[in-house]
């Protein structure tokens, strides 16, 4: 297992993140031991959660494994997130000094720690000035509460403003960014990454799998059944089928993959997962299987290393469509400038 810098940040965590979305829910505590276990006994040595997953039973279990594994809890750096509902009040959810100082609390008492390693704003919150949310933040630094800090879902002019914001005010600086990120969703990288490259943010990119259509789980005008994303969902899921089905892209796509896959005797969850974990700002890939056997997959992406050809090839059928401005041809033209023949 590799490691990364934690974005601008001194922390060290390995390059494959162990997401715990569906702890409690999909996978029981004695499944989601298991995976923790597999997951450190690979290298991994970064866990992420949030409160809203599973109503707080997420946080609740790693807790509990935690507590159970003093030994290796101390070598881990363990993340969550607040923002979403977590009761019925008017408080109980956004970027408030109000709803995330109970928040934090909260989690905090779940988790079984007095620190945080990295706590992040779940999302935008355009009711909250986000000098409030940033204010919170750097208090929670300084008593202790959390050690980093950094957002997820994110655009790029909110997490440009967030940084430029705590620089003026001398608060601590954000360290991450968790976005939507994989070979069929890479419309971040129009105005995210770059924003994030200029700031020294590590991405860390959550369903890189694209909802396992990037595994090779579904298959061209084939209805999704049986314990799938889509298949356990008929009526939404249908239609999120229906939606990628639809796109030619799609089929270019996993059809690179599964053929760079066969090339380089790897899995087609594999050769995604490294694509991923390639790219330009990305500190730490969430990896979110539900079972053991899924985990031990997607874990060999660790030891997978594309060519340079493979990554190309994968890089270019992928290209996602910009229009002709400002992310066209014309926009790009318009931004660049060179020293005509000079250096």
């Amino acid at each position: 297992m590799d490691y990364r810098k934690l974005g601008n940040s001194g922390a060290v965590v390995s390059a494959y993140c162990l997401g715990t979305m569906t702890f409690g829910a999909e996978s029981d505590e004695a499944t989601s031991f298991a995976l923790m276990d597999d997951y450190v006994e690979a290298g991994g040595n970064f866990i992420d959660t949030a409160d809203v997953y599973s109503i707080g039973a997420s946080e609740e279990i790693v807790g509990r494994w935690l507590k159970a594994k003093p030994g290796i809890a101390k070598d881990l750096v363990i993340a969550t997130k607040g923002r979403f509902p977590m009761g019925a009040g008017p408080n109980d959810l956004g970027l408030s000094r109000k709803h995330l100082g109970a928040a934090l609390d909260a989690s905090l008492r779940r988790l079984g720690v007095e620190q945080v390693d990295l706590y992040q704003m779940h999302a935008w919150d355009a009711l909250t000035p986000l000098e409030e949310t940033l204010r919170f933040l750097d208090d929670s630094v300084r008593n202790g509460k959390i050690a980093y800090y950094g957002f997820s879902n994110f655009l790029g002019w909110q997490l440009t403003k967030a940084v430029w914001l705590a620089k003026a005010n001398g608060y601590a600086p954000p360290v991450t960014l968790q976005p939507q990120y994989n070979l069929l969703v890479r419309d971040i990288e129009h105005e995210i990454v770059p924003a994030a490259l200029d700031a020294g943010i590590g991405l860390l990119p959550w369903s890189p799998l694209g909802g396992g259509w990037l595994s090779g789980k579904y298959k061209r005008d084939q209805k999704p059944t049986g314990a799938t994303r889509l298949g356990e969902n008929p009526t939404r899921g249908m239609e999120a089928f229906e939606a990628r089905n639809a796109r030619s892209i799609t089929w270019d796509v996993i059809g690179a993959v599964e053929d760079i896959a066969k090339a380089q005797g790897a899995t087609m969850a594999q050769v995604a997962l490294a694509w991923v974990a390639a790219q330009p700002a990305v500190t730490s890939v969430i990896l979110g299987a539900r079972r053991r056997d899924q985990l031990a997959d997607n874990l060999g992406a660790a030891k997978l290393v594309l060519s340079e050809d493979a990554i190309a090839t994968l890089t270019a059928v992928s290209k996602p469509e910009m229009a002709e401005y400002p992310y066209g041809t014309g926009g790009i033209r318009q931004r660049n400038r060179r020293i005509e023949g000079g250096r």
